[in-house]
């Protein structure tokens, strides 16, 4: 009689080929829309990214238990597998780390992960329920005598202030308050290049140092908004990434960990490991050791700032500092442009936003984009590997760990890519600029009417430049207001309305007086993702 072992198959590379999200906005915006609608166009932004039709998913994970409406809405319905997902805050990257098992066990070829969130006004200030997942971490500000202290209704925003106080108290007040600051002022000025951010302004520290107090020393520029939007990833297996040629977009997962909360959380009565810091730890400390990476071989993160506090709570769980060092960090200038890391270059949840179930899907999306060299003016120059960081409380958080998953083949895609983000000569020297140039001064007067006359997005691609170059011009006549920028023209004219379609596999465009554009190859989802909503822009 003879016996033998069973061995599991390995498990496959598993790789992220299209990523997409809207823009997010505040609740109860006048650009606000119903979630189905959110969730279509990061979908069908994901699936234009993949260059992929909604037939070759074979599964997909969506938000809450809301997946199939706003699939069916906007993707159609082919039978598929749809799974809904609620993780509170790490919903989106708990959909992203399922999709990625189904792939590596080889469940399934190709996966969409698709994460949205309609919040009502002011929901910080929710109250903590006997249903509520926030309960044990109310029990522990309670056996510490500091929930009488609170002023507020928000569990969350209590733990998260207690949690950075108690840094400051630990470090002997070498953590200040200028500390915290820092980092959102940070991420405001990050997020001045991320058309997709909720907040594009850019603060002073004393601004934001002086901005309307949410919760003693944390200001309301240190604080995520609450905020509705959406945002996708289709993940795809290594057989499926060759079969469609993918391998220039193809980003890897290299290491993924989920964690929940640990008997360490609660039992140490540390406001600091209630919020996250132990599995936060462990999750990368399990990603480090299963790639072979360590914190210096990271150039790019993404991570969980739902608070200023939060993030600099999180340098250290993830190594980047020794424990208590987070401040040197911060003054070192180790997590903007010009130091060792570049953290939240989308500008974070404080200042990009935070619709709950979409947000750990837009930073992969983020992170996808810098690896690809396609982030336009926020790019980190010579990204190869990023950590994303997603943490919901009550309590779940999802590391991972991202790189190019052919890079010679994006390198070679890189050397032909048209430019991500042009500055404004890219058109000189073209005789269709005069044309375009009129189409601006239109736009200005009345951008917003043409939104809502036309709502599509179009795009022309001209050769008429000097030694025969080529340029494309994308417009948005979609979403936005109609306002335009130095880099970006608004809107498109009724002049350029009256005859639009599908010819030959390209977009013709003609105008009363004869002119016509045929845009054999539409422009590259990528660079149309970079524009700001409802801008005209051209690519040379």
């Amino acid at each position: 009689m003879s016996s033998s072992l069973w061995e599991p198959a390995p498990l496959r590379r598993v790789f992220v080929v299209g990523v997409g999200m809207t823009k997010f906005v505040r609740p109860g915006a006048e650009n606000s829309r119903d979630y189905p609608d959110l969730a279509g166009e990061a979908g069908q932004k994901a699936l234009a990214d993949a260059q992929i039709p909604y037939s070759a998913v074979g599964q997909s994970r969506g938000d809450s238990t809301c997946g199939q409406r706003a699939i069916y809405h906007s993707l159609g319905m082919t039978g598929i597998p749809i799974i809904n997902v609620n993780n509170n805050c790490s919903t989106g990257s708990t959909a992203l780390f399922m999709a990625r098992q189904l792939i590596q066990g080889g469940v399934a070829e190709c996966v969409l992960a698709l994460g949205f969130e309609k919040m009502s006004k002011g929901s910080l200030g929710i109250k903590v329920s006997d249903l509520s997942p926030l309960l044990k971490h109310l029990g522990v500000l309670t056996s510490l005598s500091l929930l009488e202290l609170s002023a507020t209704p928000s569990c969350l925003l209590d733990v998260c202030w207690y949690a950075g106080k108690e840094h400051m108290e630990n470090m002997c007040m070498r953590t200040k308050i200028e500390h915290f600051a820092k980092i959102g002022w940070k991420n405001h000025k990050h997020s001045v290049n991320n058309p997709y951010s909720q907040f594009q302004d850019e603060y002073s520290l004393d601004e934001v140092m002086a901005s309307k107090k949410v919760f003693d020393f944390l200001t309301i520029l240190q604080c995520c908004p609450t905020s509705d939007g959406a945002a996708a990833a289709i993940l795809a297996s290594e057989a499926f990434v060759q079969k469609y040629g993918l391998q220039s977009k193809a980003v890897e997962i290299l290491a993924q960990e989920m964690m929940t909360d640990l008997p360490s959380s609660f039992e140490e009565k540390s406001v600091i490991k209630m919020v996250g810091f132990d599995m936060s730890k462990e999750a990368a400390r399990k990603c480090y050791e299963k790639s072979g990476l360590t914190p210096n071989d990271i150039d790019v993160i993404e991570l969980h700032d739902c608070f200023s506090t939060n993030e600099l709570l999180t340098y250290e769980a993830l190594g980047l500092c020794p424990e208590g060092q987070g401040a040197t960090l911060v003054d070192r200038g180790d997590n903007t442009y010009g130091g060792k890391w570049v953290i939240n270059p989308s500008g974070g949840l404080i200042s990009k936003g935070h619709p709950l179930g979409a947000t750990g899907l837009a930073q992969c999306a983020e992170l996808c984009w810098q690896l690809r060299g396609e982030a336009g003016r926020r790019q980190v120059p010579g990204a190869k590997v990023a950590l994303q960081h997603n943490l919901g409380l009550g309590g779940a958080v999802v590391v991972t760990l991202y790189k190019m998953g052919f890079p010679e083949a994006a390198s070679s895609f890189r050397t032909h890519q048209i430019e991500a983000a042009p500055t404004n000569s890219a058109s000189d020297g073209f005789k269709a600029n005069l044309v375009f140039k009129e189409i601006e001064k239109k736009l200005e007067e009345e951008g917003e009417q043409f939104v809502k006359k036309i709502g599509g997005i179009f795009a022309f691609k001209v050769k008429d430049g000097p030694g025969g170059k080529e340029a494309t011009w994308v417009v948005d006549v979609k979403n936005g207001k109609g306002s335009f920028g130095n880099d970006f023209i608004s809107r498109s004219t009724d002049k350029f309305t009256k005859a639009v379609s599908w010819e030959n596999g390209g977009l013709l465009y003609c105008s009363p007086k004869g002119l016509a554009f045929n845009v054999k190859e539409p422009v590259n989802s990528r660079e149309q993702e970079q524009m700001r909503p409802g801008m005209l822009k051209c690519s040379a």
